[in-house]
């Protein structure tokens, strides 16, 4: 499994579209250990790229802040599962918190 989150400065970017970079974190299933981390920066910020980008690098899950309702609804399209309204905290911790159940996510912050 690999869950991508967007970043800035380290740490979960608020604005999903506009971050610096993501994690993409590769995770056992079967032991829900996390088996690898790699940063990449996304393309530019166009409607549309930031899913199939994310397709194409194989996530399966997105842990994000805020999200516009339709990202949201060409990752569903893409089979993505999208988590928002996740606090500010490292991407690992993120994902942690995610495969044990305390993951609580708040609201959206972005509403385009």
């Amino acid at each position: 499994m690999r869950y991508a989150v967007p970043l800035s400065n380290g740490v979960l970017s608020a604005h999903f579209g506009h971050c610096e970079q993501f994690a993409l974190v590769d995770v056992d299933p079967e032991t829900k250990q996390v088996t690898g981390v790699t940063r990449a920066a996304p393309p530019a910020h166009e409607p549309g790229a930031l899913p199939a980008w994310l397709s194409q690098n194989g996530a399966n899950v997105i842990i994000a802040g805020g999200m516009g309702r339709r990202a949201q609804d060409l990752f569903a399209q893409s089979g993505i599962q999208v988590v928002i309204g996740a606090y500010e905290a490292p991407p690992e911790q993120l994902v942690a918190a995610y495969l044990d159940g305390t993951l609580t996510a708040g609201q959206n912050i972005c509403d385009h």
